[in-house]
């Protein structure tokens, strides 16, 4: 289907956000997306994602900020998708260091490594740029990103994984902050093992050359959709590195450059 074919959007738009609302909640992977939305209509596939997005609001998830995906060369050429989207950020997707998180929460976890930005200010000037970043920004921390797909097989186009919250499943936070003065994101390396041995490596400058400019992509993406981010909002900035498969329980330990560790802990469930 192409982006004008019939049914007419709004349609479309209500079958593809029920799909993945029925894929979420039986936790069974379904077909891709696109047969609704084309492979290019992406305010069609954000529109999708807003839907759902109110729809767990309305149930009574609380959102505390946004992530950036498909930031990192390695993760495009995974996928074979070439530029960054966004989503939204959940309180039941939030875990702080070695917090248990149950493998069955997800349907087809992988894990990457991040930095995640905590602000001190809002940032809902359409233009913004760097400064603003900086200036906004309170502090950052070592972060992993369980992403996930509701999508069967990671069979993704752009507007699949924007309309399904830009594959988002959890993150997990670091407890000690570092402030943005003196640090140069751009040449932060990573290396996230699991179970003790390296799977995934990389740096701050894979992340649109550094992580502060893919907040300010964020920032200007979301003021321009009078969806600005927020003091206090935690961005995830997006991958360092390629994201590795989550094939059942594991301790996922995520070492930054400078910015010390954090480690996502996988259970089959929680206690």
């Amino acid at each position: 289907m192409t982006d004008h074919d019939t049914p007419d959007l709004p349609a479309r738009i209500e079958a593809a956000a029920a799909r993945l609302t029925a894929a979420a909640d039986s936790r069974t992977p379904c077909a891709p997306v696109r047969e609704f939305l084309g492979r290019e209509d992406i305010d069609a596939a954000y529109e999708v994602q807003r839907r759902i997005a109110a729809g767990r609001s309305a149930a009574g998830a609380r959102v505390v900020g946004a992530k950036i995906g498909l930031t990192a060369p390695a993760v495009q050429q995974q996928f074979g998708v070439f530029r960054p989207d966004f989503g939204v950020l959940f309180d039941d997707m939030m875990y702080a260091h070695t917090e248990p998180l149950p493998l069955n929460r997800f349907l087809q976890p992988r894990a990457e490594g991040e930095i995640a930005f905590v602000l001190g200010r809002d940032i809902d000037r359409p233009g913004a740029g760097v400064a603003d970043v900086l200036r906004a920004t309170e502090f950052v921390l070592p972060a992993i990103e369980i992403v996930d797909s509701r999508i069967t097989g990671w069979d993704l186009a752009i507007t699949d994984t924007v309309a399904d919250n830009a594959s988002s499943g959890a993150f997990v936070l670091g407890t000690t902050p570092h402030p943005l003065s003196g640090l140069d994101l751009s040449r932060v390396g990573m290396v996230l093992q699991r179970d003790g041995e390296p799977v995934s490596f990389g740096a701050g400058h894979a992340c649109l050359g550094s992580p502060v400019v893919a907040v300010a992509w964020l920032a200007r993406e979301l003021a321009a959709r009078d969806q600005p981010l927020r003091a206090g909002d935690v961005v995830m900035s997006g991958a360092l590195g390629p994201m590795v498969p989550i094939d059942g329980p594991g301790r996922y330990r995520l070492a930054l450059d400078g910015l010390g560790e954090v480690e996502a802990v996988i259970e089959e469930e929680t206690k």
